[in-house]
């Protein structure tokens, strides 16, 4: 299988606890796709296997991999998922033990907002006090943490904070009561079903024999702990990862976990795999010198198989300077070396540094894509169809129902929703029911407002009825046409461009309708709602990317994980940039090692040309304010050992080096 000791041992070793140290371009996804398939051939039904991974592209390729690998063997297929449609899968069996219904709905960031803000109203937090969005931060922060409303009503630091953790319980039960959960809860409820009822940690444990956790260095604790409980009855648990690219602390998770896997599992093997087949040795060579400045990780070395040009270092004039040098330099290698736009890309720490690049790309009218844009799913209309559809699958709904009810416009106004929302409070009972028969509920409506309320309420059950019995394109087309979404683009939108967008958003929606049942024959309309809410479908805010458009591609260094490009430009690489100022001010060097891993994880995302840059003096509030050199520079090249190293890690102002002019080496 062209496999070199380290990765062939790691595949052959199939019983036990293991812990598979994959550095940067070592090839892990080979070696994990070959290791289920060699459980396979040894006679591990597939439907035994279990693997989590954290995107839901990695899971699409794994399969795809296995597929074509095991090829007839067996009708069966192993269990690859992301940690959330794990648990959605968990929950859909065993969540009424939590007083949930099965068909619970799962709340995007929208439902969330308007959730949060009825709640902050309730506890009498000041609208300027705390924004829903920073409200919900916070909550997913505890969450991530394993941190449910009572324990953080415990320990308040501050009286906001006590507020926030006032709001956070009523939050939580008015999801509860909404039969709704947020994506943090998923994991929440996961875990709190083990707690609580041992026999559904027993018979969800029971139903695989073994379990892999790709990117073990990014669980979380409760990822933590549902992974170890599922395992722990036949402890054939495989965790596959790289310290040294642990770089979602900021979102919970935990690179303790990975570094103390010995000590969970005191019988696992440990294996590295060091042989990296992406870069050059002259880039491992950095990516290596800068890493062993971590204390915070397991000893390994890449060695890498090829060769090519040293990287290189530009320090520019300001910010302007540097953009300017960069683009050119892309135009000039683009001309030189007869590569392509996508062949670079520009990595950045924060995001306001992408402005000046983009403008200076735009001059020289080299195509450009920034990842990470607004998203596919929050464009108006894609909202609505979404909660068309959310309707059908669940009525009750409230959140849904309330945006979907006059959309398009029906006649059922402002004044009767409210009438029905208050009606739905005071009875306990969900707007849906409502509806039903308003009269009952003391809601009296005119004789128009009462027939378009009975024609909503007979159009939902016909069209629940029908996607009920089955799911298919061309029954979702119809549908769009029956609620008259179309033709209310059409009515609303006289630009032509601007209609025109719409429509196509809309069919965008049609087209993931259709590639998820082309995948998934079988599948239904919740099962596709899931898939929405879970990872969106191929196409929206990156879709340029995925579908290879030939552009240069700025994107951080987080989105950049798991990507390799010919050619890479790291900017920005000055104290308070990289690393980012919250990590040194407090000397906080687990943080800073954390930027440390950011770095590293830039570096080695490029395949034969490195370039770092940094600004002398950068813009800040309108004025031009002198920088210092990222400490990160001082230990790539092996000059640790330099006073100004030394008074840069002091955060004092070390000497400026470079002439007059826009860049240098």
């Amino acid at each position: 299988m062209s496999l070199n000791a380290a990765q062939s041992e790691a595949v052959e070793t199939l019983s036990g606890p293991l812990l598979v140290l994959a550095g940067a371009g070592t090839g892990k996804t080979r070696v994990v796709t070959y290791r289920i398939v060699r459980l396979i051939r040894s006679g591990i039904p597939a439907d035994r296997i279990l693997a989590v991974t954290f995107t839901n592209k990695a899971a699409r390729e794994m399969q795809s991999r296995i597929s074509r690998q095991i090829g007839n063997l067996t009708e069966k297929k192993p269990e690859i998922s992301t940690f959330h449609s794990l648990c959605v899968r968990i929950l859909r069996r065993q969540i009424h033990h939590l007083g949930f219904p099965n068909q619970f709905s799962i709340y995007d960031r929208g439902d969330q907002e308007s959730i949060a803000r009825q709640i902050l109203r309730d506890v009498r937090i000041a609208g300027g006090a705390v924004k829903p969005s920073d409200f919900l931060y916070q909550i997913s922060q505890w969450k991530s943490a394993g941190i449910l409303p009572d324990t953080a009503m415990s320990h308040p630091e501050s009286a906001r904070e006590y507020l926030i953790a006032v709001a956070y319980n009523r939050y939580q039960m008015a999801l509860k009561t909404l039969g709704a959960v947020d994506f943090d809860d998923l994991l929440i409820h996961t875990e709190e079903l083990f707690k609580q009822f041992p026999n559904v940690l027993l018979e969800e444990s029971q139903r695989f024999d073994h379990l892999l956790i790709d990117e073990y260095q990014d669980t979380n604790m409760i990822q933590y702990r549902i992974v170890r409980g599922l395992a722990l009855p036949h402890r054939n648990i495989c965790a596959v990862g790289d310290d040294d690219q642990a770089i979602y602390g900021w979102r919970g998770a935990e690179v303790t976990h990975i570094l103390n896997f010995k000590k969970d599992w005191p019988e696992a093997k440990i294996i590295r795999l060091e042989n990296n087949y992406r870069s050059t040795s002259q880039i491992i060579d950095w990516a290596n010198r800068l890493i062993v400045f971590n204390t915070q990780r397991h000893d390994k070395k890449l060695r890498a198989v090829s060769q090519g040009p040293p990287p290189q270092i530009l320090q520019c004039r300001d910010g302007e300077a540097e953009a300017k040098t960069v683009v050119s330099l892309i135009r000039r290698r683009m001309q030189e070396a007869h590569l392509q736009p996508r062949d670079f890309a520009i990595l950045f720490r924060t995001n306001e540094q992408p402005r000046a690049f983009e403008m200076e790309l735009r001059a020289m009218k080299i195509p450009y894509s920034v990842v990470g844009s607004q998203s596919f799913f929050d464009r108006k209309e894609v909202k609505d169809i979404i909660s068309w559809l959310k309707v059908l699958v669940r009525p009750q709904d409230n959140i849904s129902l309330l945006r979907i009810i006059n959309t398009p416009p029906r006649g059922i106004g402002g004044t009767t929703i409210r009438k029905i929302t208050e009606a739905a409070i005071s009875a306990q009972k969900s707007d849906w029911e409502i509806l039903g028969d308003p009269e009952k509920f003391g809601i009296h409506l005119e004789t128009g407002t009462r027939t378009a309320v009975e024609t909503f309420r007979q159009l939902v059950q016909t069209e629940r009825a029908r996607f009920k019995k089955s799911f298919s394109t061309s029954l979702f087309e119809n549908f769009i046409e029956k609620i008259g979404y179309k033709r209310e683009i059409e009515r609303a939108y006289p630009d032509l461009q601007e209609r025109e967008n719409r429509l196509n958003s809309l069919g965008e929606v049609v087209s993931a309708v259709s590639a998820y049942l082309t995948e998934n024959p079988q599948g239904t309309l919740r099962d596709f709602l899931d898939n929405t809410v879970l990872g969106e479908p191929d196409f929206g805010s990156d879709k340029s990317k995925k579908d290879g458009k030939n552009a240069v591609v700025l994107l951080t260094y987080h989105a950049a994980k798991g990507l390799e490009f010919p050619e890479v430009y790291m900017v920005g690489m000055e104290e308070g940039l990289l690393p980012h100022q919250r990590s040194i001010d407090d000397f906080n060097m687990l943080a800073v090692e954390e930027e440390r891993r950011l770095c590293y994880v830039g570096i080695t995302r490029s395949q034969r040309r490195l370039t770092l840059t940094m600004a002398l003096n950068r813009q800040k509030w309108g004025k031009m304010r002198p920088t210092l050199p990222s400490r990160f520079l001082y230990e790539v090249t092996g000059q640790a050992d330099n006073p100004h190293y030394d008074a840069i890690q002091k955060k004092k102002w070390g000497k400026k080096t470079g002439k007059p002019g826009d860049c240098q080496k």
